[in-house]
């Protein structure tokens, strides 16, 4: 569902905006039985398939060898990457917009050389205060115990950027979300009369690891996004890991067990770069997960992510709704999604998309898949495509990628 902001009051001269829904995310038929346009349905069901559900083709493999694409520029000392992030083999060429931030010198710093300087408060109060924001918490990887969600405030910045220089984990504690930045909050401070459709702030993580983040039972603006949420300005994520995030087990549009996002300035893109996913559990989007957002994808893995919920969108009769896109949910009007030199496996939808759940209402996105792998991501419910369900303009286009 698309969300929007409409003003409701007016109290001591700042406006404060609620979301009115409009329309749903597919028909209003069970999506078992929706059809993209151009679907293959020739192919035999398989073993385990639900009654009336989308047959899926054979896999597809883009035709022709990878073509050749130059590496991303090597990080700085400043920018390395967290352990294990990203995907080795992915050489996709990363565009100035989505790469790492200069952080040399930063604007403040988290901790003065020790780990045991580098508290969540000292997190809180430096997300608070915006900027380039760095870690010094001594020579050793450090986990930093998040004992209440860091907020942006959104007068300050205007770009707010956290390098963890690769040695720095946030984590929930399976307690709470770690990271929270919404233009449309008044608590945060609504610094224009377009809060979903502002420049700033501009949000950047990179060269972090986000655990255990768990947002369940924060609904505001629809709740989701285990480890992240973001509203409005822009945001990317860079050289980054997301492991074993939550959200609300079930509902029909909620998302996101790693990162939510609605809105972005000027309808630009979310950009994941050199990033993994891994162990995330939601009601939809393992990983990932949008309304009316794009995403470019790049260089990136998302791994044994799963969506929980039951009764898909809009919720089946006598269910809570949800169960939709394993790794990454998508939903609204136009907008698009590509991937690129990524690794998409192992994630699993209890309704549709194991890998990908994919609908624009007005049938004008469009879903591109490049270099990439996707296979073993078992939709149990309803998909059109290996891992996929999509609805959208035309049919998703795969260039030299496998998808089984």
């Amino acid at each position: 569902m698309r969300l929007r902001p409409s003003i409701v009051a007016v109290a001591c001269g700042v406006a404060i905006a609620t979301l009115t829904a409009c329309s749903p995310s597919v028909p209003s038929a069970d999506p078992r039985g929706a059809q993209a346009p151009g679907s293959d349905t020739s192919a035999t069901p398989s073993a385990g398939q639900a009654p009336g559900a989308q047959t899926t083709p054979a896999a597809q493999t883009g035709l022709g060898s990878s073509p050749s694409a130059s590496a991303s520029p090597t990080p700085s000392r400043a920018s390395r990457a967290a352990p294990d992030s990203g995907n080795p083999s992915g050489r996709v060429t990363v565009p100035a917009a989505g790469r790492a931030v200069d952080t040399s010198k930063p604007t403040r710093t988290v901790g003065n050389g020790t780990a045991d300087s580098c508290t969540s408060a000292a997190v809180i109060r430096a997300v608070a205060a915006g900027g380039i924001i760095t870690f010094d918490c001594g020579p050793d990887p450090v986990t930093i115990r998040m004992t209440a969600t860091a907020k942006v405030r959104n007068a300050n910045g205007p770009q707010v950027v956290l390098d963890g220089g690769g040695k720095v984990t946030l984590s929930g504690q399976g307690r709470r979300r770690i990271l929270y930045m919404n233009t449309c909050d008044a608590l945060q401070g609504w610094t224009t009369s377009h809060c979903d459709d502002q420049d700033h702030p501009r949000l950047t993580v990179q060269n972090l690891t986000f655990a255990d983040g768990d947002a369940t039972g924060q609904r505001t603006d629809g709740g989701g996004g285990g480890a992240i949420f973001v509203r409005g300005g822009r945001f990317k994520v860079v050289n980054s890991r997301f492991v074993d995030n939550r959200c609300d087990r079930t509902g029909p549009d909620l998302g996101g067990a790693a990162i939510r996002v609605l809105d972005q300035h000027d309808d630009q893109p979310v950009y994941v770069v050199n990033s993994t996913f891994t162990g995330g559990s939601c009601a939809n989007g393992g990983a990932l997960s949008s309304i009316g957002v794009s995403w470019v994808v790049l260089n990136s893995v998302l791994r044994d992510n799963e969506a929980v919920g039951e009764g898909a969108n809009p919720a089946r009769s006598g269910t809570p709704g949800g169960g939709s896109g394993g790794a990454i949910y998508c939903d609204g009007n136009t907008f698009s999604v590509r991937l690129a030199g990524t690794v998409v496996e192992d994630n699993d939808a209890r309704e549709g998309g194991g890998a990908i759940f994919f609908v624009s209402n007005d049938r004008t996105g469009t879903l591109r898949v490049e270099n990439s792998t996707l296979r073993r991501n078992p939709s149990r419910g309803f998909e059109n495509h290996p891992g996929i369900f999509y609805l959208g303009s035309g049919k998703p286009t795969f260039t030299a990628s496998t998808v089984r």
